[in-house]
């Protein structure tokens, strides 16, 4: 009933593993990584295994990195949706009423979610083997890599099933899933990388110390998981789709709304009891005043509570501690926005689609122009106040330490760039928003550009560097699309090591800036011609 015969499992498995998307991700991947080892792969002709030991380990160790990488990415995207999509399909009750046990459903989606994940470790297998014969590193440490990977991919798979039983909506159950994999994903590699120059000891550790504490964290989670699913509470589809806001503020804990008083108005304004004003949005009025509430506020405080745990020592080490460290709280704060951004945009126009009601929005007398800001800036606003909770720590940094007050110029570049990528993410999302029917579509795509646009030129400056450092020049000339390398290229006078001013490179800046104006007006002159076109209003 667990595995052989469990029905979630043999479903789950025969729809995900004939779909398409399944042989492109597979391809791609193998492709990928074939692609990171040839430009990585020793240059000399004869390679002398006595003077080039370590040429193998560097391989397996950037294979390793990247599969980790990848599996802290896609491990959520799998599972997070594998409990809200029975809800969102309104399936969840039937399934909790059938004869299966809780613990069978639990683990049969588990093991669906993980299954193609697995195959695209498992996959990488041949490009590890030809590493070998470089030396270096043994037959015992590849299989204990593996065995790190396989541990963490479980582990963080369970995680975001346990944050899909807690939520109504996949888009909720992702990011919060995001927010407590990705800090355990960077603890390990930081152990790995720790640990570099003791092998004998990393590798005891990862046979011995991980099966613990990945079987604690899994085993807890699968337990409360499942007895969740035993005495259900967010049982009855039908009238729980806008959640009670008198009981939600009664049983919130770290977030508590009065939408009558300042500022709490501005961000969420009070239900209206009289008529529109002319000349009034509807589509703005009623995005801000429901949609925060529209399926409860435990994901903003997850994500609040959450984000302000990791940010406390992040502040004081980057901003009080080591002030030139300031570009890595930056890129904490837009990598938090990168999360919490699509949220609340990739499903603007899809939900209207999944509710059947595009057709009657699009036949109003608004205008697309009226339908589109008032859903951008309706969700950007949710986004905005939420990475400003993380801002305060800078200002309240530029005013007790002396040495950001030569620099105000680069606290101020640093302020523009949270700000462009903000609305970047939100335009972004509602884009794909427009483009797709369903959002969690929407909002994986929303992710995959993100991660392409601003993420992977600094890890391509960063593998040449180390690699190929012919090319370095190439890919440093496009990290302007992205805010990290922004960001790292504001110049810090009297602050770096030995009283040396860091160079910066306002030109970058300059460059990112416009950059992101010129993608946010093409994404939203897009839109508004798809919607001139009545663009994919059929179902």
């Amino acid at each position: 009933m667990f595995v052989r015969e469990n029905p979630v499992l043999q479903r789950e498995l025969l729809v995900n593993l004939r779909m398409h998307r399944a042989f492109v991700l597979l391809l791609a991947y193998v492709v990928l990584l074939s692609a990171v080892v040839m430009a990585a792969w020793p240059s000399a002709k004869n390679i002398d295994m006595s003077s080039n030991p370590d040429d193998g380990k560097t391989l397996v160790n950037l294979i390793f990195l990247e599969q980790y990488f990848l599996a802290s990415l896609m491990a959520p995207s799998f599972a997070a949706g594998a409990i809200t999509g029975e809800k969102e399909r309104k399936s969840y009750e039937m399934l909790l009423a059938s004869p299966l046990r809780p613990g069978a459903i639990v683990l049969g989606k588990l093991l669906a979610s993980l299954s193609h994940l697995a195959i695209l470790i498992f996959c990488s297998l041949p490009i590890v083997m030809l590493c070998l014969p470089l030396g270096g590193v043994s037959l015992y440490e590849v299989l204990a890599v593996y065995l790190a990977v396989i541990l963490s991919t479980v582990t963080f798979g369970m995680i975001s099933l346990a944050a899909s039983s807690y939520f109504r909506r996949t888009a909720s159950s992702l990011v919060v899933s995001y927010l407590m994999v990705l800090p355990l994903a960077l603890a390990g590699l930081f152990f790995w990388r720790t640990l570099e120059g003791f092998a004998e000891l990393r590798l005891l550790a990862t046979v011995t110390v991980l099966p613990v504490v990945a079987a604690a964290i899994c085993g807890t989670l699968f337990v409360a998981t499942s007895r969740r699913l035993l005495h259900p509470p967010d049982v009855g589809s039908e009238g729980k789709e806008v959640v009670d806001e008198a009981f939600e503020q009664r049983a919130a804990v770290g977030l508590i709304i009065q939408r009558d008083k300042f500022p709490d108005k501005l961000f969420a304004p009070a239900k209206r009891d009289d008529l529109l004003e002319d000349g009034t949005n509807p589509i703005f009025d009623k995005e801000m005043r429901s949609e925060i509430f529209s399926q409860g506020t435990l994901m903003a405080r997850v994500v609040i509570q959450v984000s302000m745990a990791l940010a406390v020592p992040l502040m004081a080490t980057c901003l009080f501690l080591k002030p030139d460290w300031a570009p890595w709280y930056i890129s904490y704060v837009v990598l938090f926005n990168m999360l919490v951004g699509p949220v609340f945009s990739a499903g603007s126009v899809t939900s209207e689609r999944e509710r059947e009601t595009l057709d009657l929005l699009l036949v109003t007398l608004l205008s697309p122009w009226q339908i589109l800001w008032g859903k951008l800036i309706s969700a950007l606003r949710v986004a905005t106040v939420l990475t400003c909770f993380l801002l305060w720590p800078l200002v309240l940094a530029c005013l007790l330490v002396t040495t950001y007050w030569a620099n105000w110029q680069t606290v101020l570049g640093y302020l523009v760039i949270v700000f462009l990528t903000s609305v970047t993410t939100s335009t972004l999302a509602l884009f794909c928003s427009v483009v797709f029917r369903k959002t969690s579509a929407a909002m994986m795509m929303s992710y995959v550009v993100m991660a392409a646009l601003f993420m992977a030129p600094v890890a391509a400056v960063v593998f040449a560097q180390n690699y190929y450092a012919a090319g370095a020049n190439i890919f440093e000339g496009a990290t302007f699309v992205s805010p990290f390398g922004a960001a790292f290229s504001l110049p810090l006078n009297h602050m770096a090591v030995g009283d040396k001013a860091r160079l910066g490179d306002w030109r970058i800046w300059f460059a990112f800036v416009t950059f992101d104006l010129a993608l946010i007006c093409s994404l939203f002159a897009t839109m508004l011609w798809l919607f001139k076109l009545r663009w994919r209003v059929a179902a």
